[in-house]
């Protein structure tokens, strides 16, 4: 397959910039891959939507603020926004750090920009000097090995007080007081995660009341998101493209509804293509039995996947040569998506991050 399969026009006002007032107050699209047919309804009305009995699947990550604002040691430190590049560039060693995965210890990998200029040795710093980053590793795409300190406290408290919100690039403006919260699922517990699992930012508590009150079950995995989720595919055949590694856990009470589940025959709804990757990941290493237990997935799934455990599936809008569109189509079957995104864009649906969601069956 060619990467420019994945193509599609999209319209940049469509790109949602702010969350709703509400969480739950978006739009979802309906798709039944049985009668290839699409429904325009709320949010609000996934319990009514979903059948009793069904079991929904959550990724209970939270978002950690990742991004980090510095500078080379021996320079003196400029604010420098993301959105002004120019102006970062002209301020030498002036530096913005992404992290995107803890590795042991203090020791993370990160984005570093600009990333060419930071060689091997290199330390950066954070604030009044609380953060240091020393550069041990070099990879491709500005991708950096560091080994984070935090001369008079701890590296987590460190990052928690400089860190900024890691808003994706699309989302052009600089992070506020207010994403704390809503680039952060009512249901995150285990932090880790360098972006949010969008797809659970539509729930409300009045909204998983409703859900428990229908009959419809819910459990909890974790992955935290890291760059193999938002890797751009650089590689002109899809086949060619490797994801990143990205950790996740399944506790015993969620391998065990699982099971139940598959016992039973009753739908396993994602609740975003994070909890796929894992329910498959486990389901292909398992022969689909699902057991409690950590690991790492770079699992990539595109057209011509056989999904074991997935039955349903709660996602966002995703950007075009994506590897998040590639898993959506090859959920819902690639002409039938890309029908549904043409009347996404027709209807004014609101795409991305912030935006809102599609419910396929």
């Amino acid at each position: 397959m060619l990467l420019s399969e994945f193509d599609y026009p999209l319209p940049e006002e469509l790109i949602a910039q702010r969350p709703l007032a509400e969480r739950d107050a978006s739009r979802m699209m309906v798709l039944d891959r049985a009668s290839q047919t699409l429904e325009d309804r709320q949010f609000r009305e996934l319990p009514d939507v979903l059948q009793a009995g069904d079991l929904l699947v959550f990724n209970n990550t939270k978002v950690i603020p990742a991004r980090l604002l510095g500078r080379r040691r021996g320079t003196r430190a400029h604010p420098v926004g993301k959105h002004n590049p120019a102006l970062r560039e002209h301020l030498a060693g002036q530096v913005e750090l992404l992290l995107t995965r803890r590795e042991e210890g203090d020791e993370w990998r990160g984005l570093v920009r600009p990333g060419r200029k930071i060689p091997a040795g290199e330390v950066l710093v954070f604030g009044d000097g609380e953060l240091e980053a020393e550069v041990i590793g070099r990879g491709e795409f500005g991708v950096r090995r560091l080994r984070l300190r935090a001369p008079g406290g701890t590296v987590e408290s460190a990052i928690e007080r400089l860190g900024h919100v890691p808003l994706p690039p699309y989302i052009r403006r600089e992070d506020e007081v207010a994403d704390r919260e809503n680039y952060q699922t009512v249901f995150a517990r285990v932090p880790g995660a360098v972006a949010a699992p969008t797809a659970g930012l539509h729930f409300s508590s009045r909204v998983l009341d409703r859900l428990r009150a229908r009959g419809i079950e819910t459990g909890e995995i974790t992955l935290h998101v890291s760059l193999g989720t938002f890797q751009p595919v650089h590689t002109d055949r899809v086949e060619d493209h490797r994801m990143g590694f990205e950790e996740f856990e399944i506790s015993e009470a969620a391998a065990e509804a699982l099971r139940r589940a598959r016992r039973e025959r009753r739908r396993v709804v994602a609740v975003g293509t994070t909890v796929v990757r894992t329910l498959e990941h486990a389901a292909r290493e398992h022969a689909a039995e699902i057991p409690a237990g950590r690991g790492d997935t770079d699992l990539f799934i595109t057209p011509g996947f056989r999904f074991q455990m997935t039955q349903g599936l709660l996602t966002n809008f995703h950007l075009p040569k994506s590897t998040l569109l590639m898993l959506v189509s090859a959920f819902a079957g690639k002409e039938f998506l890309f029908r549904a995104y043409e009347h996404a864009v027709a209807e004014r649906y609101r795409f991305f991050s912030y935006g809102d969601c599609m419910l396929i069956v």
